[in-house]
């Protein structure tokens, strides 16, 4: 009789309903740890799971120039729960590069919001021969090609980058392409290429190298005696790094709106917004609009400089 009016009892209580337990979500960082993408991602989830009150699950799914994580996403149910930083690489230049990607970066995702724009630099050995734009140039116009120019990559945003400013100083610049930027910089340490392009983030702290120019609109705070290329006569050279939350194509308005809010709020905290001058930029306020207009005008933008400078992936 006990055992039957405990059963009883038990089957009496209420089940919780489904969504009274959020399900997690699952960030997707499409590169390997220790990266800008990584870092980002990182600075963020604890902010959107306290806001959101979801737990938030980061995810390192690198490969590809970051397609496969990004694809990942793409092909998820758009319920909100599979978001991926978005990413320059992966969502701009990347298309350009890659004739074979499994995306379409505007059609197949839901872009939610700008987490920042992280400007680049172009690198030198702090104890080289160069301490200026203006000295750099000049060596490779005395010496064609003989200026090599190293970046995470083929097909990178810092390949393309030292393209465009061969192209706009009417020089000869060698690429030199790495896998990652971690390897392209202690070769400059080393004196085996003379300069690297590459995230101020990834960059900027190594006290071993000399930041000659950085690619942002107005000198960085973080770096305030760094000239932008702009004003060194090179306006096409301003190009930032841009990162962002992304889910897939069809999230409901409302839930995608929800996330940008909280990702808003968490990029206005004075702590966050501290982080973001450390990596060379400033919070912002942009609407799921507003990015995926960003997003929709930096891939003719790219595509327009691949074509020219016939960069590939491989």
């Amino acid at each position: 009789m006990r055992r039957r009016s405990l059963l009883a009892a038990t089957l009496a209580i209420p089940a919780i309903p489904a969504h009274a337990q959020p399900r997690p979500i699952r960030l997707v960082v499409p590169f390997p740890p220790g990266g800008t993408v990584d870092l980002l991602g990182r600075l963020v989830a604890p902010e959107l799971e306290s806001r959101l009150g979801q737990t938030v699950v980061v995810e390192n799914r690198p490969g590809a120039g970051g397609m496969i994580g990004s694809d990942a996403v793409a092909k998820s149910a758009p319920d909100g729960t599979a978001l991926v930083i978005s990413n320059i690489a992966s969502h701009g230049v990347g298309a350009a590069v890659n004739r074979a990607m499994p995306y379409d970066p505007l059609r197949d995702f839901t872009h939610i919001g700008l987490i920042a724009a992280v400007p680049s630099a172009l690198g030198v050995s702090a104890a080289g021969r160069f301490a200026t734009l203006a000295q750099f140039l000049d060596a490779a116009r005395a010496s064609p090609g003989s200026v090599r120019v190293g970046s995470s990559g083929n097909g990178t945003t810092g390949h393309a980058k030292t393209e465009m400013l061969a192209r706009a100083a009417h020089v000869e610049l060698t690429h030199v392409p790495y896998r990652g930027a971690a390897p392209a910089v202690t070769d400059v340490i080393g004196g085996q290429t003379e300069g690297v392009i590459a995230a101020v983030a990834d960059i900027g702290r190594n006290e071993r190298l000399r930041l000659l120019a950085i690619t942002s609109a107005a000198r960085a705070t973080r770096w305030p005696d760094v000239p932008t290329f702009k004003e060194l006569g090179f306006p096409t050279l301003e190009a930032n790094n841009w990162f962002g939350l992304s889910g897939p194509a069809g999230m409901d308005a409302a839930v995608a709106q929800r996330i940008n809010a909280a990702l808003v709020a968490a990029l206005a905290t004075p702590a966050m917004e501290q982080r973001l001058v450390d990596l060379g930029t400033a919070p912002n306020r942009m609407t799921p609009q507003d990015y995926t207009a960003l997003v929709a005008t930096e891939l003719p933008r790219w595509a327009a400089i691949v074509r020219e400078a016939n960069i590939r992936a491989d």
